[in-house]
């Protein structure tokens, strides 16, 4: 997630968030964000989305009929207002710092984990055990394999990036020797 993009999602997330707490909906909120994201992903709705021709009023119109029934009042309305402000493409982001924050409420975190391999179901508790301990959260591993990293992996639990591959350690050591 690039930062720029986080740092304009937030502030959605978060109302959002504060709304679905408040009203007992965070999973009602959490299904519904998630098929904004996936429409809002699609390509070529973010083509419309990016479309200088289009109305904000038109590009909302447009999702909410694709959306149809799925949606409430409060997700209609949070739909048309990411449309007037511009934001739509935003949503993907929206959906992931609000799941962040809808775990960490629950006492859970999503912890990504990119390693060289495909990590081993085994390897993969085991490393959930070791950071629930460290985190004192229950955590919930997704992994994916990212050959480029040459050996190691890359862990991102929230802020906390843990960077142990391969790759990383030579761009530390590029960098210490001024290369």
């Amino acid at each position: 997630m690039a930062g720029e993009k986080t740092t304009i999602a937030r502030p959605y997330a978060e109302a959002v968030f504060s709304l679905a707490e408040q009203s007992g909906t965070l999973d009602q909120w959490s299904e519904m964000l998630e098929l904004l994201a996936s429409i809002a992903g699609d390509a070529k709705v973010a083509e419309i989305i990016e479309d200088p021709n289009f109305a904000s009023e038109q590009i909302a119109a447009l999702l909410l009929d694709v959306a149809e029934d799925s949606l409430n009042t409060e997700g209609a309305n949070l739909l048309r207002v990411l449309a007037e402000n511009d934001r739509l493409a935003f949503l993907p982001e929206i959906r992931e710092l609000f799941e962040t924050r809808k775990s960490e409420s629950q006492g859970s975190m999503e912890v990504h984990v990119a390693s060289a391999y495909a990590l081993q179901a085994a390897e993969t508790r085991a490393l959930a055990e070791a950071l629930s301990k460290k985190l004192g959260k229950v955590v919930n591993i997704t992994s994916e394999k990212d050959p480029s990293l040459i050996g190691g992996a890359v862990i991102r639990a929230g802020d906390l990036v843990i960077d142990g591959s391969v790759r990383g350690r030579l761009a530390q050591l590029a960098g210490e020797l001024e290369i």
